[in-house]
C-alpha cells in the first residue's frame, strides 16, 4: 500500500487537469459568442447603447 501514499505528480496532473478545463471552458465560450443568437443579441445592445448617445 506504499503506492497509494506516494502523491508525487499529483501538481502536474492537477495542472493538467486545471488546464483542460479552462481550455473546454474557453471552447464553449467562443461558440457562444460566436452564435448566431448571441451575436445578435449583442449587436442589438450595442446599438441601443450608442442610440442614446
Amino acid at each position: 500500500m506504499e503506492l497509494l501514499k506516494d502523491d508525487s505528480g499529483m501538481s502536474t496532473v492537477e495542472y493538467a487537469i486545471g488546464t483542460l478545463a479552462a481550455a473546454a471552458l474557453a471552447g464553449l465560450f467562443y461558440v457562444l459568442v460566436t452564435s448566431d443568437a448571441v451575436r445578435n443579441l449583442l449587436q442589438g445592445l450595442i446599438q441601443r447603447a450608442l442610440s442614446v448617445v
